[in-house]
């Protein structure tokens, strides 16, 4: 019998790790849709068929086919009913940081781990640059969780499951959590919850052929 969720993913996409890690954490029937990026899997028709974006993650459910995780995280919350907010002041809040996450956090750590880790001869000062934008960012979460446990709410949120999304491959672009203690200690609560699991154990396509 087919999984009530499909993800398209695969195991280097900290935005389709936002996602599964959102549909293990509820423990949701589920299953990955590898999606072989590396070799050019979502520039093809058929894959364009599916997401004209051209993008992962993807989720299919009951006849329905979302992408972005921003808006999958929403689907989720609702249909799950887990990591949601509760009234009109939450949901701004939530929004808040999912809207700052996918402009801010996750373009710059995405960007500067896609330049250290997966290219090939990246310029030295196109990282540089990013690297500053990314450590610009990391900062200011760590300043919204000094003193506090989770991002948005007195509760983790769909807000904290998108802003950790590239977090756990800090080793990748060379980010030493010691550094930006409270975003450390709530890397270590999130770790915590009941069915949380690496991306790289969560998602198919872990290592990449060419890393061995």
């Amino acid at each position: 019998m087919a999984a009530d969720y499909t993800l398209y993913c695969f195991a280097q996409s900290g935005n389709a790790y936002k996602a599964a890690l959102m549909l293990n954490l509820c423990g949701a029937d589920w299953t990955p849709r590898f999606v072989d990026f590396f070799n050019g899997e979502t520039r093809t028709e058929a894959y364009r068929a599916v997401n004209v974006m051209g993008e992962v993650p993807v989720l299919e459910h009951r006849g329905r086919r979302l992408s972005q995780s921003g808006v999958i995280l929403d689907y989720l919350a609702h249909t799950l009913g887990r990591f949601d907010w509760e009234g009109e002041e939450e949901r701004r809040e939530v929004l808040r940081w999912l809207l700052w996450d996918n402009h801010k956090l996750t373009s710059y750590t995405a960007t500067l781990r896609f330049l250290m880790a997966l290219s090939k001869d990246p310029n030295p000062a196109v990282v540089e640059t990013f690297r500053a934008r990314a450590l610009t960012a990391i900062k200011v979460l760590d300043t919204q969780l000094t003193g506090r446990e989770w991002v948005a709410l007195d509760k983790p949120s769909i807000a904290d499951l998108s802003l950790c999304g590239y977090l756990w491959f800090n080793d990748e672009f060379g980010v030493d959590w010691k550094t930006y203690p409270a975003v450390g200690a709530w890397l270590r609560r999130l770790e915590a919850l009941p069915g949380w699991k690496h991306p790289y154990a969560l998602m198919p396509g872990h290592p990449l052929p060419a890393k061995g």
